[in-house]
This record gives structure tokens, sequence and C-alpha cells, in this order.
């Protein structure tokens, strides 16, 4: 059921016939059909009689007032997207992760420049997803994600660790990587390894090394042409924890100069939103 409220979520104005949903879900019709009888009784869903297409419905609107409130980090995330895509002039975006996955729950910026394939989409938390939250994540959740992307391939593992310590040092992670290697990690990313053959899985994690790493060790030199940016990201914190990330997609060539005032816009945000951190001891005298 869940599946098809965020199918229709992700759908956003287009509105999705019977047959969409069956087919994107891989459902049976007798499934699709009582599911959607369901959310559209409740009023999560919304059926039009003339075209015979489903959105979300009403019922929704309450549980979307309620977030902000429940949420109330998610939602000062959602208001610096908005308001850094309006300063820097890019779309931008509110990604979460949920377990070992990430999601993007908000986007700000016109449709069209939304970065290929992942607005509503989860995606796996390895690399190269993820690098701004996994290079201020503890030690434990940095050598998990590592793990999940170089296994015990000690070459792999040392070039990630110099990613997330570069990242840190910035103060943000850039994508360089070219809006069809975008693409290209995202198919390769949604693979499932476990099904491949051992000589094959070893490939596709070497090429998610390799997206990962690319051009990250001369990103900053002042000299460099510029070169296509996907995405420039920062970490918001929830006291000591990292919460989320607030990202900018300009989804062009860009200078290391502009790259830097970018990035000391986004920073700017992230610093104002975060949740400061309790002072040493502080827990403990509460408790």
């Amino acid at each position: 059921m869940l599946d098809v409220v965020e199918l229709l979520a992700r759908s956003g104005s287009a509105r999705l016939r019977f047959s969409d949903i069956v087919r994107e879900l891989d459902l049976t019709q007798a499934t699709a059909h009582a599911i959607l009888k369901t959310l559209c009784d409740r009023g999560w869903a919304s059926r039009d009689p003339v075209t015979k297409t489903f959105s979300l419905g009403p019922a929704l609107a309450v549980v979307a007032a309620r977030t902000d409130t429940a949420r109330p980090l998610g939602h000062a995330a959602r208001s610096a997207a908005l308001r850094l895509s309006r300063e820097v002039g890019y779309a931008c975006s509110v990604v979460e992760r949920f377990g070992d996955s990430l999601v993007v729950t908000a986007f700000e910026g016109e449709p069209a420049t939304q970065p290929s394939g992942i607005p509503g989409d989860r995606i796996p938390y390895a690399p190269p997803f993820g690098v701004a939250l996994a290079a201020w994540d503890d030690e434990e959740e940095r050598r998990a994600w590592i793990r999940r992307g170089a296994g015990n391939n000690p070459d792999r593992i040392r070039r990630l660790e110099q990613v997330l310590e570069h990242t840190r040092e910035r103060g943000f992670d850039v994508d360089w990587t070219t809006p069809a290697l975008a693409q290209a990690v995202q198919v390769v990313g949604t693979l499932d390894s476990d099904e491949m053959p051992t000589p094959v899985r070893h490939i596709l994690d070497q090429l998610l090394v390799e997206f990962t790493t690319i051009g990250f060790l001369s990103d900053d030199n002042p000299g460099r042409r510029k070169q296509p940016v996907v995405t420039i990201a920062a970490p918001v914190f929830d006291g000591r924890r990292v919460a989320l990330m607030l990202a900018v997609h300009p989804l062009c060539p860009l200078s290391a100069r502009q790259i830097r005032v970018i990035g000391k816009h986004l920073t700017d945000e992230t610093t104002a939103i975060s949740v400061p951190a309790p002072p040493r001891g502080a827990i403990d005298k509460v408790g």
C-alpha cells in the first residue's frame, strides 16, 4: 500500500492510470484494485471519474500539515532549500537517510532541473551516494559506508577514506560527474549485486568507487577549467548526529571559484539550521 502512495507522490502533477500502477509496481490487477479502493475510501488517493486516473488524495494534506510540527528540522531544511535555490539560481533538494537508503524528501526548482531519477526514489546509502552524510557520520557508520562500496579491497578503502577526509576539509561534497555518468551511476546503483556472478559484482563495485573518486583530488585547483557539476551538498546536524543533507544541483560546468561561492551559500544555510550539539557532560548532568 505504501508503495502505491510513494508512486503517486513521485508522479507529481502527472496522473497515473490503473495499468501504470500495475506495471510500475509489478502488482496483480486484483491486488492493485484492492489497494487503490482502500486508499480512495480513506482519502489517501483520488480517482478522476472522467480520465479514470489516480493521484494523491485530500487526506494526505492533513498529514503534510502536521509533518512540519512533528519534524521541525526537515521543515527548516525545506525552507533553506527554497532560499538557497533563489540565491544561487539552481535547483536544491533535501536528502534524508532511512536505514541503508537515501530519499529525496524535498525539491525546490523547475521540474526540468531535477537530477535524473532521484526525487522520491530510494537509493542505497553506499558509494557513490551520500558522501556529504558519510563524511561526518560516526566512525562505525563511515566504515560501513566504505565497506558497502569497497568490500575488503585495501586500495578502494584507502581511496574512499581520502574522499571523506577531503570532503570534511572542504566543508561540502562536490559531485563532478557528467549528466551521462550520473545516469550510469543511477543504473549501476540500483542493480541487485547479490544476483550477479562474483566477477561481475566486483566490476560493479569498482565502477561505483571510480564514480565516487572522480576528480576529488584536483577539484580545488584554481587553474582547472570548468567541469560539469551535478551536486554540491553539505550536512545538517541534529546535535552531534548527522540528520540530513542539503544539496544544490547545478547540472552544468562550473569553475572552482563558482563552486566556492555556492559552497559558502550552502554551508551558511546548513550552519544556520543545524541544531547545536549539547555541551560535553550536559547530558550526564541532566541524567
